[in-house]
């Protein structure tokens, strides 16, 4: 991992000072280095490491990489079977590197691979790619950078160190010597806690973990008047969850991003405590540092702005490919430009997203991707949150269903149709509404439209159906 070098350094410069909280079990800086320094002698060339959140991951995570070593992070929710079989693909798979039992607690060179990324998947077997150190260190230089991040902030990263963007919230702190911390499970309550009583300065989440932190926190009144940096990503935040946490986080920026594990960070935008936000809008700011973005077509020819197509990044932070699982499409280049499938439009500089084809609706020969129409949707009034997908339809093909989750007491499908008449195209709006007890997520708190749509075959109870 390229941060080794730094938790030495930081471990000579600030010994007992705190590197990593997890549930209230505290490592400083001394204490993170000695223990990850005793593992290295019995920590082989490549390292599966499958487990919870607690203070021995980030000990492991470091051992696990150093000198020339690489590590593959598992889900530990996976079930078993699939975990045993991504196990075996990656100690078959990768190409060992030589490591010694004397290596010490230290990077190793930088166009080396140290990590085996793998895409999220609870059924099928998830792909594998690789990185190399010097990705994640000149991804870690643009970050710090971008969103502010000092050594006297205290960052709460409340997910699973599985899931990448804990994962690199976790390496980007230990690169920067700033203190780090999470939880063992997800809880709002010891969110809230934390943030009280840790002098937390910086939230890393989704955004279904922000609304459910902003509004109970409103609601509890837990003062987040001390937070100072919010960073959202894996969807674009709706106007309710934005306007929540711009009361229960009042000095707070408030940042979302656009980018996908094989590509690291794309574009992002920064909203500073008191400016006002357009809402409902698909911008998600401008291209990082040291990131170009194109929007090319499928034959790799640029598009103009405001055109929709493949958004392609150049930049030093893409990953290396894939160790397993490529098919040609999930990771494509276009002479030096890569996508990952993800569609959108550049309008005066700034990168709309759209969604990724494999979500898009196609319904009587037109293209709807339901981020879109989800966009939209939570910006009607008495909409709290909403989810769009595509139903088999002898004669569109697809239609375009969605389900709301109200804000206050109900809401009728007559409401709906009138909230979007002015902000979504006719034939881009759903043809049946539901409303929802709660919002379809994954174990990572991302919305699933395919689980929606299963809620909807299955007549489950937290679904009912206003009709048209």
């Amino acid at each position: 991992m390229p941060f080794l070098n730094r938790i030495q350094r930081w471990a000579d410069e600030r010994p007992h000072h705190t590197a990593v909280v997890v549930a209230g079990r505290r490592l400083s800086w001394a204490e993170l280095r000695d223990s990850a320094a005793d593992l290295v002698a019995d920590t082989k060339s490549i390292t599966p490491l499958c487990e919870a959140n607690s203070t021995g991951f980030a000990v492991k995570l470091a051992a696990a990489v150093a000198g020339g070593r690489q590590c593959a992070v598992l889900d530990p929710a996976w079930p078993s079977q699939l975990r045993e079989n991504i196990i075996r693909r990656v100690e078959g798979s990768a190409l060992p590197a030589a490591v010694a039992p004397d290596d010490a607690l230290a990077d190793g060179p930088s166009e080396s691979t140290f990590l085996i990324g793998l895409t999220s998947g609870t059924t099928s077997v998830p792909k594998a790619f690789t990185r190399s150190r010097r990705s994640w260190q000149q991804s870690f230089e643009a970050s710090i950078e971008f969103f502010g991040l000092r050594q006297d902030d205290v960052t709460l990263a409340p997910g699973p160190l599985a899931a990448s963007l804990n994962l690199y919230a976790l390496a980007e702190c230990l690169y920067a010597g700033s203190e780090f911390q999470t939880l063992e499970n997800f809880d709002v309550g010891d969110v809230h806690s934390a943030i009280t009583h840790d002098r937390v300065t910086r939230l890393v989440l989704v955004p279904t973990m922000l609304r459910m932190l902003s509004e109970r926190g409103l609601t509890g009144c837990v003062d987040a008047s001390g937070v100072r940096t919010i960073i959202s990503a894996g969807s674009k935040l709706d106007a309710r969850t934005l306007e929540a946490a711009r009361r229960w986080a009042p000095n707070a920026t408030i940042f979302e991003y656009y980018g996908a594990s094989e590509l690291s960070f794309v574009s992002g935008a920064g909203l500073p405590a008191g400016q006002a936000s357009a809402v409902g809008g698909t911008g998600i700011g401008r291209p990082f540092p040291g990131v170009d973005v194109r929007i090319l077509d499928d034959a790799g020819t640029p598009l103009p702005d405001g055109e929709s197509g493949n958004i392609c990044v150049r930049s030093a932070l893409v990953s290396n490919g894939y160790l397993w699982g490529d098919d040609g499409q999930a990771l494509r280049s276009f002479n030096g430009w890569y996508t990952v499938g993800d569609q959108g439009y550049l309008d005066a500089g700034e990168l709309h997203i759209l969604g990724r084809r494999a979500d898009m609706i196609l319904t009587s020969g037109k293209n709807v991707y339901p981020h879109e129409v989800e966009l939209a949707l939570a910006a009607v009034p008495g909409v709290a949150a909403a989810v769009a997908a595509g139903m088999p339809d002898d004669l569109r093909g697809q239609r375009v269903v969605a389900g709301v989750v109200p804000a206050h007491g109900g809401i009728t499908a007559m409401q709906l149709r009138a909230g979007l008449e002015d902000i979504l195209a006719r034939d881009k709006r759903p043809l049946q509404y539901y409303v929802l007890t709660e919002l379809p997520l994954t174990d990572r708190g991302k919305v699933s439209r395919n689980l929606l749509l299963e809620w909807i075959d299955t007549r489950d109870p937290r679904v009912r159906n206003l009709g048209a």
